[in-house]
């Protein structure tokens, strides 16, 4: 039901446009009505049956002009589908856009990129496809209904044995239902592996190329390509079962009818005409029996679309894959729209940020966070230090809400934030990954995203994130084009240039993740130097670097997910084997090499 009840919200964005398509094709597909009833008279012309005056050249000329007719409609129905098939698209493709951008909660991918534009592309097709079914069938049940009932007042036994096949069919199709599911989803998902495998190989050629592993992604590829291969025969023999069956259903009752027809035509039941009108009418209710079997199987086919789209939209409300929101398009396209998340009633500048009680535990290992509590207060400069795989970043993404809290409280200024995916960002909260993505454009464009914060913000930025200098030394300075994440820079670069980016937004509070990982000591040092210089800056900052450490205001030391110690840098050096033990590794990993 829930299939059926997404479509009719979806055709409810624009139901004028789906009505109108539903018209000229219903017109287009019943005409053949007319068509079978004039050429019974030219049949029963010809055997000096006819019941009224008119001529055989009167009767060819109105079959021609109800052709040229037809022909007519579908060339304006071809143009009004076009343009409803694109909508409905665009409605779908905004709606999974609009709640991965704004929508609120968590909204990370649940799978890799290229499942992502599998889902766009393929599943949004698939929904469309399935509308475009139901415009057709609506011509189709008209010239089923209409032809069936002047078949019944002809001959009304064997007008009842062409009903015969459409219950077959459809009893067929609810039998094999959920295998077309279940193999519609298998392919999907396969070639969601196959397009996230060519996103990764694109994004690694210098990593694939010096480790020589050329040959080993070539087998994985092909070993991906032939799970979907596999999987996408099935789902396509499935398909052709189908279809080929209801067909034979219908061929093997069409010859049974024809039988039954000339057994009728010897013992003068009926004329030429009706006899040639039956054949006409059998040709046409075929057609629209197979039909009815493509319309049932589709639909189980874009239910499995609407379940892969809605899982894509984490934490949205129900029916938000569907929501019929006004869209501006025009002769021109889609104009551009306003994305606005939903955010709390109230802005404020920060005082004191506490999180309660903290706990997320990923689903496959485990690991995670567990009763995580602290506070930072403003102007405070806190540390959040541990081992590899302590939960150093699990913290801070589920502070953040990038990951889904099983538990725990977040208040800004004593106030709950029940959303901070769409709380803690600018003004209120600016974080730099472990990890940065830069965009294939300029360094100007990936630091300001477009921000208007003037040329003087801009410098600031830079400077502070200690980038200056490494400006100068580009060819373009910062119109120098970064490629694709960043790949002409180098790592503490890229890692600058995220910082500058978040330096330019002002937020009241700054989350560095581990960002001095690809910084030199010295460099590190003037960061965090200029920044508390120029700035009155609240820092939450994940490191176990020496220069973060020996500035920080308060640590916060982790262990297995654990807060197992929290206070001053000598208080923890006296009181804490595992801030010791942190404290001599970091002082090994910043001794000078000699070369």
């Amino acid at each position: 039901m829930k299939t059926l009840r997404y479509t009719l919200a979806l055709i409810r964005y624009n139901p004028g446009l789906f009505l109108l398509n539903c018209l000229v094709w219903g017109l287009h597909h019943s005409l053949p009505v007319l068509t079978g009833l004039l050429t019974r008279e030219v049949f029963n012309t010809l055997s000096g049956n006819a019941t009224t005056g008119i001529n055989v050249w009167t009767l060819l000329v109105l079959i021609a002009a109800v052709a040229a007719a037809r022909i007519s409609i579908m060339a304006y129905g071809v143009r009004q589908w076009s343009t409803y098939y694109f909508e409905a698209s665009a409605v779908l493709r905004r709606n999974l856009l609009r709640w991965l951008v704004s929508g609120y909660g968590s909204r990370v991918l649940a799978d890799s990129p290229g499942e992502a534009v599998s889902r766009f592309r393929d599943d949004v097709d698939d929904v469309v496809r399935y509308i475009e079914n139901w415009t057709d069938s609506a011509g189709h049940i008209l010239l089923m209904l209409v032809a069936l009932g002047v078949m019944y007042a002809t001959a009304p036994l064997i007008t009842l044995a062409v009903i015969v096949p459409l219950v077959a069919i459809a009893v067929f199709t609810q039998r094999v239902s959920g295998r077309i599911r279940k193999y519609r989803r298998a392919m999907r998902e396969a070639t969601g592996r196959v397009t996230a495998f060519i996103g990764e190989i694109f994004g690694s050629v210098q990593a694939l190329k010096v480790a020589s592993a050329e040959q080993h992604v070539v087998a994985q590829f092909r070993r991906l390509n032939d799970e979907r291969h596999h999987v996408a025969l099935k789902d396509s023999v499935l398909r052709e079962i189908v279809r080929s069956l209801d067909t034979s259903i219908v061929n093997v009752s069409t010859g049974a009818i024809l039988i039954m027809l000339a057994s009728a035509a010897q013992h003068g039941a009926f004329s030429v005409g009706d006899f040639a009108l039956f054949i006409f009418f059998l040709n046409r209710i075929t057609r629209s029996l197979s039909l009815i079997g493509d319309l049932l199987a589709s639909h189980r086919r874009s239910g499995v679309s609407y379940e892969r789209m809605t899982a894509m939209m984490a934490n949205a409300p129900s029916g938000s894959i569907v929501a019929s929101d006004p869209m501006p398009l025009s002769v021109k396209g889609l104009q551009p729209f306003e994305i606005e998340a939903d955010r709390p009633p109230y802005v404020e500048r920060l005082r004191t940020l506490e999180v309660r009680d903290l706990i997320y535990l990923h689903p496959t290992t485990g690991r995670g966070i567990a009763n995580v509590t602290f506070s930072v207060a403003r102007g405070e400069f806190v540390v959040i230090t541990g081992r590899i795989g302590a939960g150093k970043t699990t913290l801070l993404r589920t502070l953040l809400g990038l990951l889904p809290r099983q538990s725990g409280e977040i208040l800004w200024n004593d106030r709950p934030v029940h959303d901070p995916a769409s709380f803690l960002r600018p003004p209120h909260a600016a974080y730099t990954p472990q990890v940065p993505r830069l965009f294939s454009d300029t360094l100007r464009s990936n630091i300001l995203l477009g921000e208007e914060g003037g040329d003087e913000a801009l410098a600031e930025s830079v400077r502070l994130a200690v980038l200056q200098p490494d400006v100068d030394d580009l060819e373009l300075g910062l119109e120098t084009t970064v490629g694709p994440r960043g790949v002409k820079l180098s790592g503490g670069q890229v890692q600058r240039g995220a910082a500058a980016r978040m330096l330019m937004r002002s937020a009241d509070l700054m989350i560095f993740d581990d960002i001095s990982s690809a910084l030199d000591v010295e460099t590190e040092r003037t960061l965090w130097e200029g920044l508390f210089e120029q700035r009155e800056a609240t820092c939450i900052v994940a490191s176990h670097r020496r220069a973060a450490l020996q500035r920080a205001d308060r640590i916060i030391v982790l262990f297995e997910g654990e807060v197992v110690a929290e206070g001053r840098l000598d208080a923890l050096l006296r009181t804490c084997v595992e801030m010791r033990m942190l404290w001599n590794t970091s002082h090994e990993e910043e001794l000078p090499t000699i070369a």
